[in-house]
């Protein structure tokens, strides 16, 4: 059964779109079948699969406004078994013509229903704000994964978002789930990174990912090739951390999958 998950944080930066697309291409290459869906308006997972959003003519904003089923607009991306519904800056506009509809924070969800068959996993890229679009993004997860950037400000917002997502679970998504968390743009050699992430393991013992993706130049350089580090970079350190990331992943997933059936 499909099992879809909400990569968010409203604080841009954080390496939520790094995340995304490469935890993506690497539960891909472990043999499960993956969509990514490109929620953000700045359509960053689109570009950074190759695909230019300027020429796009129907990708999300088509599904959302019901103009498209979402497996019309859908692209096989270079790795094989990883999808992407990809977006265009037009995504913007949805979040004000949703607005006076009915049941509008269900709109990725229900057309999430016509594909989730097809897919072990779905992974959302949300945008960097805690509106609408975001909000479509939770309401369509079971599961959250946030990002955390190793820095001084890592902390600020995370409790305004942990509140949205309580929101959610109160009002719209009772089963909602925080899945884990993951820092990102580790450097280890600065006493600021390790402080921060003794910091989140005191705060979060049990939701932070052990795997920690370290700050890379060749990982910044992937999406400008349209790559993902795993078809830019295979043999180099973010490849091995996201690697490891993945491996992680579907061993907590199955832990709690376990769970739940006991």
């Amino acid at each position: 059964m499909v099992q879809v998950y909400a990569i968010v944080n409203q604080k841009g930066g954080v390496g939520k779109t790094t995340t995304t697309l490469n935890l993506g291409a690497y539960l891909a290459a472990a043999g499960k079948r993956i969509l990514i869906v490109d929620l953000d308006p700045q359509a960053n997972a689109t570009s950074g699969l190759g695909i230019n959003h300027q020429e796009l003519e129907h990708g999300l904003y088509s599904v959302l406004i019901g103009e498209k089923n979402l497996s019309d607009v859908r692209f096989q991306t270079p790795h094989e078994g990883l999808h992407v519904v990809p977006t265009s800056q037009n995504l913007a506009g949805a979040s004000i013509e949703l607005v006076g509809q009915e049941h509008r924070e269900f709109k990725l969800s229900q057309a999430l229903l016509t594909v989730a068959h097809e897919y072990d996993y779905v992974l959302i890229d949300c945008p960097p704000s805690l509106g609408l679009l975001t909000l479509n993004g939770l309401v369509a997860a079971d599961h959250v994964v946030i990002p955390i950037q190793a820095e001084y400000y890592a902390l600020e917002g995370l409790g305004q978002l942990l509140r949205t997502i309580e929101l959610v679970q109160e009002n719209l998504k009772p089963e909602l789930n925080v899945f884990g968390a993951v820092i990102t743009m580790f450097d280890s050699r600065t006493k600021l990174s390790k402080d921060v992430l003794t910091e989140l393991y005191k705060h979060f013992p049990n939701k932070i990912f052990r795997s920690v993706i370290p700050r890379s130049v060749r990982l910044a350089e992937a999406p400008s090739f349209g790559q993902t580090i795993l078809g830019y970079d295979p043999g180099g350190k973010a490849a091995r951390a996201y690697e490891r990331l993945a491996h992680e992943f579907l061993l907590r997933d199955e832990q709690n999958a376990h769970e739940s059936t006991v």
